[in-house]
């Protein structure tokens, strides 16, 4: 088993049935229960589109299921019925659902050239030769990634911070903050909760005197679900480092 070395940023409920047309604001802000297309019998599919630094602009998808051992494979669609690709089966996050293993699988597609918004679908086909029918409306359009980060990138002998702040995403209304301590080789020592405003307080004694840290910023327009994210567009900062004085 691999288990996908990715922060956790994922998932677009962006609501309403299944429909031709472009959702509304208001629509785009509410996630259904009865007919929601994201669903299918056998889990849940998204794809949204990702504004990471040093790339181009690119689609992640991911499908959810409880019922993994029982998919043959799942396959991505734009809107025209052109293919992007598989989701590998082999990469994925292990939740938990209420007691049961639940297999988050994700893989990040490269956006089509021409490609436009519209409803992009997961053909998802199991062992016992049914198949179903997941889909998710994708607006093509970048969030911008947060500036303004506080401490700032290559700040030196600052005071310990007793939080970290940034300004405002157009368009955001979470965010998550990741950090790691690189006199622990870097390893990831805190991962936010999702945050409502563009600041995180840090637990106390997490940073200390003489530290040198790398800290960033995730972005994403809505949130349905608070394990998996639900979000249409996220955008993710470079990461920043500062030190602190002794």
């Amino acid at each position: 088993m691999r288990q996908a070395l990715i922060p956790l940023l994922l998932l677009a409920v962006l609501g309403g049935a299944a429909a031709s047309a472009a959702p509304s604001v208001a629509q785009k802000q509410t996630t259904t229960t009865a007919g929601d297309p994201h669903r299918v019998e056998p889990g849940f599919f998204d794809i949204h589109v990702c504004n990471w630094p040093d790339r181009p602009l690119f689609l992640y998808a991911l499908f959810s299921t409880t019922e993994f051992a029982q998919i043959r494979a799942i396959t991505v669609h734009a809107p025209d019925g052109a293919q992007l690709g598989a989701l590998d089966l082999e990469r994925y996050r292990l939740v938990d659902a209420d007691g049961r293993p639940k297999r988050v699988f994700m893989y990040q597609f490269p956006i089509p050239a021409g490609a436009g918004d519209g409803w992009y679908g997961a053909r998802v086909e199991l062992r016992d030769g049914r198949s179903f029918e997941a889909r998710d409306f994708v607006v093509l359009e970048a969030m911008q990634r947060a500036s303004g980060l506080n401490p700032p990138d290559q700040a030196e002998g600052i005071p310990v911070p007793a939080r970290l702040s940034w300004q405002p995403v157009p368009g955001a209304t979470h965010y998550q903050v990741f950090l790691k301590d690189m006199w622990q080789d870097g390893k990831l020592v805190f991962s936010s909760p999702l945050l409502s405003a563009p600041e995180v307080t840090l637990p106390e004694g997490l940073l200390a005197p003489g530290g040198w840290y790398l800290w960033r910023v995730h972005a994403r327009d809505v949130n349905e679900n608070v394990v998996l994210g639900d979000f249409n567009h996220g955008s993710l900062t470079a990461e920043a480092s500062f030190t602190t004085a002794e």
